[in-house]
């Protein structure tokens, strides 16, 4: 049995060969022997303190839930919204069902992004309402 202190003299074939006694599968191609060092070090020690706890291995053994659905934020009709686009600035107005842009109704953001940008966009996001630009 392999000891973790071996591991920092190990050259990247020894590791690939622990790796593969210890998991019984083929280590990740492109692996690096640094992530190859720590991933093997972790199950050595995990094994040595006899292995994860249970409630642990069940939480990590467990199907994945429903994603939760990502939530926009609630439009109201009245409300406007703006974004500045390759210099020029364009103004969406909220009604109760659509959008209007340029004097244009739609119904989502998304096909008005899609027309401001001319490539694919979530509505949303192009305006700031979700992911990165609303935190």
């Amino acid at each position: 049995m392999i000891r973790v202190a071996d591991l920092e003299t190990m050259d990247r074939a020894a590791l690939v060969a622990a790796w593969s006694d210890l998991f019984g599968t083929p280590a990740p191609k492109g692996i690096s022997r640094v992530f190859l060092r720590q991933f093997l070090a972790f199950e050595l020690q995990t094994r040595q303190q006899g292995g994860l706890p249970g409630s642990l291995r069940k939480v990590l053994n467990a199907e994945p839930g429903p994603k939760a659905p990502v939530r926009t934020p609630a439009l109201k009709p009245g409300g406007r919204l703006i974004r500045e686009w390759n210099g020029v600035t364009h103004v969406v107005d909220v009604l109760e069902d659509r959008f209007v842009w340029k004097g244009e109704a739609y119904r989502s953001l998304s096909a008005i992004a899609r027309e401001i940008t001319g490539a694919h966009w979530s509505g949303p996001r192009f305006f700031g309402l979700t992911g990165k630009a609303a935190s």
